[in-house]
């Protein structure tokens, strides 16, 4: 996670509503045992996100995430949890 997860993590420290769906989707999204692989912190797999990127974004997926994406997946994942 670099600085492009800063906007989204300001837009959702004003949504409470939506705290307790990131912490379940952030969870599902991490890999076991994360402690034991660098940067040995709780994010999710580099190649899984990029994949997620040029899904979402189309061209390399090098563009940052968009926190008004971030803010409609989660709460299409509220909505929906079982998918």
């Amino acid at each position: 996670m670099g600085s492009g997860a800063v906007p989204v993590v300001r837009v959702l420290a004003r949504r409470p509503d939506l705290w307790i769906t990131a912490a379940r989707v952030s969870r599902s999204l991490v890999g076991r045992q994360w402690w034991r692989r660098p940067p040995y912190l709780p994010v999710p797999d580099r190649g899984w996100l990029h994949f997620r990127l040029i899904t979402a974004y189309g061209n390399d997926g090098s563009g940052p995430m968009r926190p008004a994406d971030v803010v409609a997946w989660l709460e299409w994942c509220r909505r929906f949890p079982d998918h």
